[in-house]
This record gives structure tokens, C-alpha cells and sequence, in this order.
């Protein structure tokens, strides 16, 4: 979909209104699904490719091993390798208590986010429908 402003497509599809940056919460959403118990990292790229804030996409598996080295770095994740008797070894990941104490954080910050983005969409909502109304208003004045 595009919209055109002074004569120039613009493209809304790779527009931050479309939704791409919610996958800048994967932090949040890997701690989440680790705050379950130790999981390996390919089972944290299937259960990320479930959330609503990747709107059915999958994640990059690449980003999210990196994501999970540099919240290791911080001592938010710690991992190990885990052995099987069948297939090869799987590096399992658990949340540290920094981590937990960083998830309750982003509870915070999301929450406050939540409530912006309401009022900031409440108020988006009155300028489209007066936008819309004062446009109905001209057409229906120059017939």
C-alpha cells in the first residue's frame, strides 16, 4: 500500500507504521520465554516465531543467537551445553537473576508504553475522524 504526498510514492509497507520495529522487542520476549525454564536457543527462535509481535513472521535465527550472546555478556543469560544420547549437543539457555530483575523492568517500561501508546492512539483517532469529517464537509460543499 502507498500513499502519495506532493507527487511522491511513499512506501507504507517499510514504514515504521507498519509494525516492523515491534521485533526490537525480542529482548523482552526472550527473557520471557526463559523465565519458563532453560530452554535450547533453537526452541527460543520457535517459540519467538509464535508471538504476536512478530505478526506470524519467523525471526532472524541469526539476531536472535546474537541477542542471546550479548544478554550473556550483560550476565542477564548464562548457557551450557547440553548433551543427548541422540543428536548432537544443544546449547540450553537460563535466565540469571539479572535477568529476571531486567524483565521486571521491561514490564515497567512496557506498561508505561502501553498507557502512552493508548492515549497517543486516542488522540490519533480524534484527528483522523475530524481530518475525515472536515474533508466530507468540503466535498459536500462544492457539489
Amino acid at each position: 500500500m502507498s500513499a502519495s504526498h506532493r507527487g511522491k510514492a511513499i512506501d507504507l509497507g517499510m514504514c515504521p507504521c507498519a509494525g516492523a520495529t515491534l521485533g526490537r522487542l525480542i529482548q523482552p520476549a526472550i527473557m520471557t520465554i526463559l523465565a519458563g525454564g532453560v530452554v535450547h536457543g533453537y526452541r527460543i527462535v520457535q517459540r519467538l516465531a509464535g508471538t504476536p509481535m512478530l505478526g506470524g513472521g519467523s525471526p532472524d535465527p541469526t539476531g536472535v543467537y546474537r541477542m542471546l550472546r550479548s544478554m550473556e555478556k550483560r550476565g542477564l543469560v548464562v548457557s551450557s551445553w547440553g548433551l543427548s544420547d541422540s543428536g548432537p549437543a544443544k546449547r540450553l539457555y537460563r535466565l540469571m537473576p539479572a535477568g529476571r530483575r531486567c524483565l521486571g523492568r521491561w514490564v515497567e517500561t512496557l506498561t508505561s508504553y502501553r498507557q502512552a501508546i493508548g492515549r497517543l492512539l486516542s488522540a490519533a483517532r480524534k484527528a483522523v475522524v475530524t481530518r475525515d469529517a472536515r474533508a466530507a464537509g468540503k466535498t459536500r460543499r462544492r457539489r
